[in-house]
């Protein structure tokens, strides 16, 4: 599935580049935002050979890699990632806003947008997985219009949509 731009109310949303990993590094540096996915702030050396992996695409041909930069257009810099790995009609969807931009509204902004991008390429199924102690990434993937579910995966709480036709 090919990657393209495209934009919401007030931010671009550009598929991912190597060379975004230094601006990136800064924007995720916070180690608070780890809080729930585990792991500590990566190195723009270690972010660089990550998105080097990401831009390769899956190895699978029949799973897609699909990530973005989040671009606010007021302040002309980055401010986070979204992601959907998409297998067939189902996209496992994602999202991390840096902690200086969070509480405008932004992750919502960005997964909402995804999802209308998602839908609009033949997606029926979109689903992420929440921690449920993560207030914050609930309301996105509420706001998205993704309903919890009784599934779990790694003490995770899966939010699910049906969209299109």
């Amino acid at each position: 599935m090919p990657v393209d731009a495209f934009r919401t109310g007030r931010l671009d949303l550009l598929p991912l580049r190597v060379a975004d990993a230094e601006e990136m590094a800064e924007v995720l540096s916070d180690p608070g935002l780890h809080t729930f996915i585990g792991g500590a702030p990566a190195t723009p050396e270690a972010l660089r050979a990550r998105y080097e992996r990401l831009v390769a695409g899956s190895p699978d041909p029949a799973v897609s890699w699909c990530n973005w930069v989040l671009r606010l257009r007021a302040e002309a810099c980055l401010v986070g990632t979204v992601q959907a790995t998409v297998a067939g009609e189902r996209a496992e969807i994602a999202w991390v806003l840096g902690t200086r931009w969070q509480g405008r509204g932004l992750a919502k902004e960005a997964a909402e947008g995804l999802v209308a991008w998602l839908a609009a390429r033949s997606v029926r199924t979109v689903f992420a997985h929440v921690h449920p102690g993560h207030h914050a990434s609930a309301a996105v993937a509420a706001a998205a219009g993704l309903s919890p579910t009784d599934r779990r995966q790694d003490s995770e709480v899966r939010w699910e949509m049906s969209v299109g036709p």
